[in-house]
């Protein structure tokens, strides 16, 4: 299993109805970082999110991966939204 799909089936427990992992990691080849993990953005449309914080949904986010943020990723790009939040912006 590549990384891109451990990230999704940890980030299955927010019980995502969207979600995006786009591995960036070869934007970032030769600079100190990238030996040790890849670089990946994550766009999540959950539940979970409603009425939280951008920094409360990360913190979510990071404990729905776990100890594979330390082992595999270097840096990591978050947008997380809920439902309500992505609706909105097609309404009138």
């Amino acid at each position: 299993m590549n990384a891109a799909d451990r990230l999704r089936a940890r980030l299955a427990a927010l019980e995502p109805v969207a979600l995006e992992i786009r591995d960036d990691s070869h934007l970032h080849a030769g600079h100190a970082g990238a030996k040790e993990g890849g670089h990946y953005a994550v766009r999540i449309v959950a539940p979970h999110f409603a009425g939280l914080s951008t920094l409360r949904r990360h913190r979510l986010v990071y404990d729905a991966i776990g100890d594979f943020a330390g082992l595999r990723i270097h840096a990591l790009s978050i947008d997380a939204k809920s439902p309500d939040e992505i609706h909105s912006r097609f309404e009138p």
